[in-house]
C-alpha cells in the first residue's frame, strides 16, 4: 500500500512538473545583457527578444547589467532561479575567457545551460580621421615611433573592445595607453573628436560613424574580410596575429528544465530560417549563426580552448 502511495504521489509530482513547464511563460522573461545599451550585444538581446515576445507572447524584457567586463551580469544569471524566466544573452568571450584572466565563480560550460547561438562578428581596428596614415602598417610605424604616448579607448576593461585591440597590439609589439569608458558610444564620441588615437569596434559598432568621415576603417580581426565592409583587409594581411571573432547567443542557468531549453532553441532555429528575421541580422551588419543548443555548446567548446592559448601566448591581462 505505501508503495503504491509513493508510486501514485510521484506520477503526481511528475505530472505537476510537466504541466508547470508546458505552461512556460507564464508571466515576463528577463534577459539580461552585460553591456550599456547601444553595443552590438544589446542590438542581439533586443532582436532576439523581439522573436520570442511575438512567439510566446509574453514580454521578454531585455536588462542592461554592465560591469566588471561583463562577470557582473554572468553571476546575476546562475544564482537566478532555474525556471527559465532569467536569461543571458551575452558575447561568449564574456564567459569563456574571463576564467583565464579573472577571478571569478562561475565556469561556461558547468553554470550555463546554452540555448542557441544567434549572430557573430569580428571587430574592426579604427583610428581617428585625423590620423596620419590610412593603413594598419603605417598606424603600427606611427605608434612605435612614439611608444607609451598615443592613447586607444575601449568599452571598459576586459570587454572585447578592449581585449581585441590589445591582441593587436602584443601581436604587433606595440605600446599604447588604454583609455576605458563605459560603453562603445563615449569612446567614440572621444575618437571622432580626437581625444584618442584608436579603438576597436564591430561593424553595428562602427556603422553610424562611417558615415561621418571622421573614423578610418584599418583592420578587421576576423580570419577572412567582413562582408559588411570587404574593401577593409583583414589584419592577418598586415600581420601574423591571432583571429578575434564574437559569438553571441542565449544562455540560461545550468539546471533550467530541458523542455524549456528546447521550446526557446526551437524557435531560434527557425528564425534562422527566416529571411525577415535573418535579414534584420545582416542590415545590422551581423553573422547570422543560429543553431541547437548542441551546436552552440561545441562554439563555446572551441572558443574556450582558443582564448586559454591566446592568453598563455600573449600573457593577456584585463587591467
Amino acid at each position: 500500500m505505501c508503495r503504491t502511495i509513493a508510486r501514485a504521489l510521484l506520477v503526481a509530482s511528475v505530472l505537476v512538473t510537466s504541466a508547470a513547464q508546458a505552461a512556460w511563460p507564464e508571466r515576463p522573461v528577463t534577459i539580461v545583457n552585460p553591456f550599456a545599451p547601444g553595443g552590438i550585444s544589446d542590438v542581439i538581446a533586443r532582436l532576439t527578444a523581439a522573436r520570442l515576445q511575438a512567439a510566446f507572447k509574453q514580454p521578454f524584457i531585455v536588462e542592461n547589467v554592465p560591469g566588471a567586463a561583463g562577470t557582473t551580469a554572468a553571476d546575476r544569471v546562475i544564482k537566478a532561479a532555474p525556471d527559465g524566466y532569467t536569461l543571458i544573452s551575452t558575447p561568449i568571450f564574456q564567459l569563456t575567457m574571463a576564467p583565464f584572466t579573472s577571478n571569478v565563480t562561475f565556469d561556461a560550460g558547468r553554470d550555463f545551460k546554452p540555448i542557441s547561438a544567434v549572430a557573430a562578428s569580428p571587430f574592426v581596428i579604427t583610428v581617428a580621421g585625423s590620423f596620419p596614415g590610412s593603413t594598419l602598417a603605417e598606424f603600427i610605424s606611427h605608434v612605435k615611433a612614439n611608444p607609451g604616448k598615443i592613447t586607444y579607448g575601449s568599452a571598459g576593461a576586459g570587454s572585447l573592445t578592449h581585449i581585441s585591440s590589445v591582441v593587436v597590439l602584443k601581436s604587433a609589439g606595440l605600446d599604447m595607453i588604454h583609455v576605458p569608458y563605459r560603453g562603445v558610444a563615449p569612446a567614440f564620441t572621444d575618437l571622432l573628436a580626437g581625444h584618442i588615437a584608436m579603438a576597436s569596434a564591430t561593424p553595428v559598432e562602427l556603422k553610424p560613424y562611417l558615415e561621418s568621415g571622421k573614423v578610418k576603417p584599418l583592420a578587421v580581426t576576423g580570419a577572412t574580410r567582413s562582408k559588411h565592409l570587404p574593401n577593409v583587409p583583414t589584419v592577418l594581411e598586415t600581420l601574423k596575429s591571432p583571429p578575434v571573432v564574437t559569438y553571441n547567443g542565449l544562455l540560461a542557468p545550468a539546471r533550467t528544465p530541458q523542455d524549456i531549453i528546447d521550446v526557446m532553441s526551437r524557435e531560434l532555429v527557425a528564425a534562422g530560417k527566416d529571411a525577415e528575421f535573418v535579414d534584420r541580422l545582416l542590415k545590422a551588419g551581423l553573422e547570422p549563426i543560429l543553431g541547437t543548443p548542441e551546436e552552440f555548446a561545441k562554439i563555446i567548446a572551441a572558443d574556450t580552448e582558443q582564448w586559454r592559448d591566446i592568453v598563455r601566448e600573449l600573457n593577456l591581462k584585463t587591467q
